[in-house]
């Protein structure tokens, strides 16, 4: 089996094993993944939020907010299972293909 084979079986199975960012938290009512907090998480754990931090927050929004598609907060662990699971795709889709782009860019022979 090839190399680059065996890399796409084991990200496919770190995709399929990414909801246990949803269940391991909430089975041991851990909270936030370290972080992954927002302002208000920071501002609960610090006492304050960071002035800097606060001015570059509104500059940058997720495409998928908690990795769940919009209004899909309350629909049960497995709908959130299967948006996590389509988020993981996303994002390894979008980290492939901009190394792939840079890939191209800097073997270019002119």
């Amino acid at each position: 089996m090839k190399v680059t084979t065996k890399l796409w079986i084991g990200i496919g199975i770190l995709i399929l094993l990414s909801p246990l960012g949803l269940i391991l938290p909430e089975r041991f009512k851990a909270g936030d993944a370290w972080g992954e907090w927002g302002l208000d998480g920071i501002k609960e754990l610090v006492g304050y939020i960071p002035q800097g931090l606060e001015k570059l927050a509104e500059l940058w929004s997720a495409p998928l907010p908690d990795y769940a598609f919009k209004g899909w907060e309350e629909k049960g662990l497995g709908s959130l299972s299967f948006a996590y699971i389509i988020s993981a795709i996303v994002g390894i889709a979008v980290v492939v293909l901009a190394a792939f782009l840079i890939g191209k860019l800097l073997s270019k022979k002119e």
